[in-house]
């Protein structure tokens, strides 16, 4: 078992009954004239926790754990997106309009892709997520009790939004999450934070919070023993 200094409490997990989740890494929030600038937000600190997502990554490869990447993202005909989501917005601004790299939040779409330095291996799983949480419509719980997943850790973006209502399902699904404070980002700082504090609230109400270097001498003392 590995042992985490994290907030409020330590987070304790096997790593083979335990799942890193990257939570939307997509062309479209992350990079320059992509959806979410098009939206006027600066991309830059979504891009700044790029290198750190990396290596979080490289840790859960070497350890063997699970990996799950996630992309907010629909179908070409829009029939899993509801009326009030696809209502929302500025007109031409709106899901499955045309957008700076494609048609917005549709699969197979150039800015619907997973960055190029997180790119998935085969054998990792990509959810394509209707909804801003990663359990809706996608079968994901089915899939983790299959293969024995009891443990998550979150990375991604945004923190305030679709990390957060994926942790908020996991914790209703009797999961114990971790989330990687410096592998989450939000286009606004104010709300990473106050989502952190939610987050940790009354004895970790939602799951916990560990730096990525704190997560990483975990595991290296495992190995050294």
């Amino acid at each position: 078992m590995i042992n985490v200094s994290a907030r409020p409490s330590n987070f304790t997990f096997d790593p083979q009954c335990t799942a890193l989740v990257i939570i939307d890494m997509q062309r479209d929030f992350l990079e320059p004239g992509g959806f979410g600038s098009a939206l006027g937000n600066d991309v830059l600190p979504l891009q700044a926790i790029v290198p750190s997502v990396q290596h979080l990554l490289s840790l859960a490869r070497r350890n063997c754990m699970t990996v799950i990447h996630t992309r907010e993202s629909h179908r070409p005909d829009l029939s899993d997106c509801p009326p009030a989501k696809l209502e929302h917005g500025l007109p031409g601004l709106r899901i499955g309009e045309p957008g700076p790299m494609g048609r917005i939040l549709v699969r197979d779409e150039p800015g619907n892709q997973i960055i190029e330095a997180l790119t998935p291996l085969p054998s990792e799983w990509v959810i394509d997520k209707p909804g801003k949480g990663m359990f809706y419509a996608t079968g994901l719980h089915e899939r983790l009790n299959v293969a024995g997943i009891t443990h998550l850790i979150f990375a991604g973006v945004t923190t305030e939004v679709c990390v957060q209502t994926s942790m908020r399902e996991a914790n209703d699904r009797g999961y114990r999450s971790l989330l990687i404070e410096d592998a989450t980002q939000s286009y606004f700082p104010d709300f990473k934070q106050a989502t952190i504090g939610m987050i940790t609230a009354q004895g970790a109400i939602v799951g916990r919070v560990a730096q990525l270097s704190e997560l990483e001498l975990s595991l290296q003392t495992r190995t050294t023993l």
